[in-house]
């Protein structure tokens, strides 16, 4: 039946006539009921008995971008307008990837194409991705064969495709030190990327407000947990629920939330100017590059917004009565010790932001090469479990690594709020540390932090695809 399906599409003749009849062939193939329209099952049930395997949720793409009429299925001419259009945008994307314009499609030319993306690959990974979807086994692909393994997938470009490879930062776990996310030109000048911006955004606010008790309890014992003073998880909720009540638990999530939006939007802004001043090719980005790029944007952002970072931290430690509000902190801030107090612990905090987006990179890198190199057979496709068991695990050991820095620039910035407390530099404070708790003092939090990298995760994703979809953006 496969064979059928390959004579019906994948000729050489490109005439609309002959279009036409093959469209009517596989038309009357897929409306089994013969009621005129194909709806999601017919084109599921289908595609799946003439061996061609789709996506989820494809069948249900499909016939949503083609429905015009809204009748929850498609008719002959709105199922051949959508094949036609679809074939039109997959020529674009085949001409795009044929480098040298001889017709066919090379492992070189599809690993230059995703270097050119910000995605480098090693020669057999560009080898494996040509294999899968080699037909005739000449180690080339043609328009024929592209066409045929692309044109029942809803992907129409080449970002598209290889966009489930893209290292997405929309996983908010709480600290934003990470590379920012790469947006194509296309992206760029069609407006999807503020979409993506927000829809991310919104992720992380929703995200952040779900796991803040635990963000909250890990700066409790980051600055309050010592040898002597050891607070435990119950320990620490029982004490701030019996001195500010359930509502407590939310303290500093305001400020938490609100610093999203510019410091996004400072970050891409910084990422997209200093990706072109490193780049040693123009439009290509290689991966050490990318780092540079990602480190000094993190930085440019953690400059001009670290000041709500630091009222972050004193509003989540306040004590009932303490502030008012936002605005009451930074004047009681400005009164009490000037404007160089709103920088505390801004060293440790910038010095941080290098393991952190090293690592994080480092390891997702290592892992996307491992699965591809070990599981990857019919396709490059990871699926989304395998995505976020990524980006968690890389994200996480990006933490793992600054943790001790940012545990210094907390104690820092709340150093000036409590009493008694002895004002210090970040390497006195790192000998104390160590002298009076050992290297373990430096970890102090980490077990509330880890615990909310599963909740964030998940939650800011779910977020993410109902605001991707809200929004418009094509999966």
């Amino acid at each position: 039946m496969y064979q059928v399906v390959r004579k019906l599409f994948f000729t050489d003749c490109q005439c609309a006539e002959n279009a036409s009849k093959t469209y009517d062939d596989l038309f009357a193939k897929l409306d089994t009921n013969k009621d005129g329209k194909v709806d999601v099952c017919e084109l599921k049930a289908g595609l799946a008995a003439m061996g061609i395997k789709t996506g989820k949720g494809a069948a249900q793409k499909m016939v949503s971008s083609g429905d015009k009429d809204k009748d929850d299925g498609l008719d002959f001419n709105e199922f051949s307008n959508y094949l036609m259009e679809h074939e039109k945008k997959l020529r674009l994307t085949f001409k795009s990837l044929d480098k040298n314009n001889d017709g066919r499609i090379d492992f070189l030319e599809i690993k230059q194409s995703l270097a050119d993306l910000g995605m480098d690959i090693s020669k057999d990974e560009a080898q494996k991705i040509l294999n899968s979807i080699d037909v005739d086994g000449t180690m080339t692909l043609d328009w024929n064969e592209w066409r045929e393994h692309f044109l029942f997938n809803t992907a129409t470009n080449l970002q598209e495709i290889i966009r489930y490879w893209k290292h997405s930062t929309v996983l908010d776990i709480g600290d934003s030190l990470s590379i920012p996310d790469e947006f194509t030109e296309e992206e760029k000048t069609t407006g999807m990327w503020w979409k993506q911006l927000s829809a991310g955004a919104m992720a992380g606010a929703v995200s952040r407000t779900g796991t803040a008790p635990l963000d909250r309890m890990k700066v409790f014992m980051q600055v309050h947990s010592t040898k002597s003073n050891k607070i435990s998880l119950v320990g620490g909720f029982k004490q701030m629920l019996k001195e500010g009540g359930v509502a407590s638990l939310w303290r500093g999530n305001g400020i938490n939330v609100l610093k999203i939006a510019p410091e996004t939007a400072i970050k891409f802004m910084a990422y997209e100017k200093f990706k072109k001043m490193l780049s040693s090719e123009p439009g290509k980005v290689k991966t050490h590059e990318r780092f540079m790029a990602g480190s000094l944007a993190g930085a440019t952002a953690q400059t001009v917004i670290y000041p709500m970072e630091l009222m972050k931290t004193r509003l989540t430690l306040r004590k009932t009565g303490q502030y008012t509000g936002m605005l009451d902190c930074a004047k009681k801030i400005l009164r009490k010790e000037g404007v160089k107090a709103f920088y505390k612990g801004y060293v440790p905090n910038l010095i941080g932001i290098i393991p952190y987006a090293g690592i994080d990179l480092a390891v997702y890198e290592s892992l996307k090469n491992f699965w591809l190199a070990r599981y990857a057979k019919d396709s490059a496709n990871p699926g989304i479990l395998v995505l976020l068991g990524c980006g968690t695990l890389s994200s996480t050991c990006g933490q793992l690594a600054s943790y001790p820095l940012a545990l210094i620039r907390t104690r820092m910035q709340a150093q000036a709020s409590l009493e008694g407390s002895e004002q210090m530099p970040m390497n006195l404070m790192v000998k104390k540390i160590l002298q009076k708790e050992g290297f373990f003092g430096l970890y102090r939090g980490i077990l509330p932090n880890f615990m909310k990298v599963i909740p964030a995760v998940s939650i800011s994703y779910v977020v993410y695809e109902h605001m991707k979809s809200s929004l418009g953006i094509q999966k």
